[in-house]
């Protein structure tokens, strides 16, 4: 299905709050690109990141823009922040040009760069301080640190912290001046399954009071969990967008993925335990000792998958039967192929 018959119209009636319209941006790579990649020059020489990108954010929604590297995302995210200056194409956030934002506008917008962009020789509750007097209403710096866990490494400088922790510091400071859109970077990169699940707590709760979130995340798993829209980029442009569960409907067909580990010395061969009738139409798979077949997976296929196992006397160690997830979609439409 085409990404134009997958777009779907949000129509909630609330004001979008970032609009980026058909966005191109081009850089002047180094001498090493160009002598390595002349077809993907412009006649002036430059290498165009984006191509034509549009993506649009809401008040109460978790919007998820995925791509693989080099994709443009971050490209398109840096100019919707007004941290680049855009070659084509149009770019609206709180109904400003965020590259000449007010004081005004960037006192209600909140940034989460992946690399933390926070000072290194500081500590941690001291710099949250400082930066929650740059706004007239900040949230109390005790109680979201606390909550974070911050004061468990308050006497470590920022310098010295692990990603994780550093992730930590950099979402408070996001959050401190109770923004209206609130851009996230892979927020919950190096975090561990406590933090992560206080973060995801977090970032559902601004949602529902009401922050237009923006996030850009590598775990498909986290996107899964937490988008309300999802935007997937491919070399510079679109190529799909909707909710979750409207891309997992486009194009999955109602197709489910069995997957199964056995013990160490034992096979299996799809081939040999399906007809070749039954085989048709799915898609089969190894990794190590896990198998996966995917596709319109129907009982015919288990009884004769278990028929196999019993004749054999094979007994799978783990054996699954999920629908697709985002994660499939996002690999079947970027490639799977570095």
């Amino acid at each position: 299905m085409s990404y134009q018959t997958q777009k779907k119209l949000r129509g909630t009636g609330a004001p979008c709050v970032l609009s980026v319209q058909n966005l191109a941006k081009e850089f002047r790579p180094s001498r090493k690109f160009r002598d390595a990649n002349p077809d993907a020059l412009s006649t002036r020489g430059t290498y165009r990141a984006v191509e034509d990108i549009s993506i649009e954010a809401y008040p109460g929604e978790i919007t998820v823009v995925l791509g693989a590297n080099g994709a443009g995302k971050t490209t398109t995210l840096s100019c919707a922040q007004g941290l680049q200056k855009p070659d084509g194409g149009s770019v609206s956030l709180l109904g400003e040009d965020p590259v000449r934002a007010s004081a005004e506008l960037r006192a209600q917008v909140g940034i989460m760069l992946q690399d933390g962009g926070l000072p290194q020789a500081v500590h941690p509750l001291p710099l949250l301080e400082h930066i929650a007097k740059m706004y007239a209403h900040p949230l109390p710096v005790k109680e979201l640190a606390e909550r974070l866990g911050i004061p468990e490494f308050n006497g470590t400088t920022v310098r010295r912290l692990s990603g994780g922790q550093k992730q930590r510091v950099a979402l408070a400071a996001a959050l401190l001046g109770q923004p209206k859109v609130l851009f996230l970077d892979e927020p919950s990169a190096g975090l561990d399954p406590q933090s992560r699940a206080v973060v995801f707590d977090i970032i559902r709760e601004q949602r529902d009071a009401g922050t237009a979130i923006v996030l850009t995340t590598h775990l498909l798993d986290d996107a899964q969990k937490l988008a309300d829209y999802v935007y997937i980029v491919k070399r510079g442009r679109n190529v799909a967008e909707g909710t979750v569960e409207q891309l997992l409907a486009n194009t999955a067909n109602g197709s489910t993925q069995l997957s199964f580990t056995l013990g160490a010395g034992q096979t299996f061969d799809f081939e040999e335990a399906l007809s070749p009738r039954r085989l048709t139409g799915l898609t089969a798979g190894r990794k190590e000792d896990t198998y996966t077949l995917s596709g319109e997976i129907t009982p015919a296929h288990l009884a004769q998958l278990t028929a196999y196992f019993e004749a054999r006397n094979i007994m799978p160690r783990s054996f699954t039967l999920a629908p697709r997830t985002l994660e499939d979609v996002f690999l079947d439409i970027s490639g799977r192929n570095l």
